[in-house]
């Protein structure tokens, strides 16, 4: 039934070439049709302009990021939405991630996996890649970015002299608190809204792991930026603001965030790789996209 439901969706849609347009899969040999358990967007190629993550200073004092552009000449894949409870259960059950007890303790099912490290998120997209076949992987703090849209908030807190660290770290969470999520309880999927990729509840009150490792640099008067140090126990998570946290924390209220107000919730959007090795996914993937039809893929549930 779902399957007949989806395809009239793909058909009733066929002509939006819009980046949310809803397609099926149908098209695809069913041999090497990979079986995704979750809705993922193709975000068409482009450019974004951030402010990359890490603590950055110019003639030992805090500043701004320097600005950059980042261009994509592939598409991102990537989920549609953040993993729930029951999708993370099943990895559980598989012996591949570990049991978090308490974890979003009194949501159901279908509500999105909080209390995850990164650790445990790296577990489960390496599950999911030897379950389909298709390489899983958390996003990069740029990739983040550039499927957030609008919803990506890397603009610069307040710089504050680097000899008062403490009026710096209390500036930056007065800044943030200003855009506290009231209740951080884990909410529906799509209670936050979609954003203009076709992406749900980016920066709601659920922070995404990245890949991304805690970074510190200097930016000479030339604009030449130099990392100093890079430390990858600390991860970039992104969500209504970016913060920075442990790769062992999953409760961000009971410690590991770097600076500023602590995220509310940690949980799990994973890119989905195009690049081959996935039984002609990624090929079959592209060649829709150039012939116009983009945005979200049957999820084979």
């Amino acid at each position: 039934m779902r399957l007949a439901t989806e395809i009239g969706m793909a058909l009733a849609a066929a002509v939006v070439t819009a980046a949310a347009t809803v397609v099926g899969m149908a098209w695809l040999e069913p041999a090497t049709t990979p079986v995704l358990p979750h809705t993922v967007v193709a975000v068409a190629p482009g450019e974004v302009r951030y402010r990359p993550a890490g603590d950055y200073t110019v003639a030992a004092r805090p500043a701004a990021a320097p600005l950059r552009t980042v261009r994509r000449d592939r598409p991102l894949v990537i989920m549609a939405r953040q993993v729930t409870r029951a999708e993370y259960a099943a990895c559980v059950s598989a012996s591949a991630c570990p049991v978090i007890a308490g974890a979003g303790a009194g949501a159901t099912p279908d509500r999105p996996m909080v209390g995850v490290s990164f650790r445990d998120a790296v577990a489960y997209a390496e599950w999911m890649t030897r379950t389909t076949g298709v390489v899983h992987r958390l996003p990069t703090d740029d990739e983040w970015v550039f499927a957030a849209a609008e919803k990506a908030d890397t603009e610069a807190g307040p710089l504050i002299a680097v000899d008062d660290p403490i009026r710096a770290w209390l500036a930056r969470y007065e800044a943030e608190s200003s855009r506290a999520v009231v209740d951080p309880a884990p909410q529906p999927v799509g209670a936050f809204g979609a954003n203009s990729r076709g992406l749900v509840d980016m920066a709601g009150n659920v922070w995404e792991w990245t890949t991304t490792c805690f970074e510190r640099s200097i930016v000479a008067p030339s604009g030449e930026t130099r990392t100093v140090t890079a430390n990858c126990g600390v991860r970039v998570v992104q969500g209504q603001h970016r913060s920075y946290m442990t790769d062992f924390i999953r409760d961000p209220k009971a410690g590991g965030c770097a600076a500023g107000l602590p995220p509310a919730n940690l949980g799990i959007r994973l890119v989905v790789e195009t690049g081959g090795g996935d039984g002609g996914f990624g090929l079959r993937l592209l060649d829709r996209m150039a012939r116009g039809v983009q945005g979200l893929l049957f999820d084979g549930s």
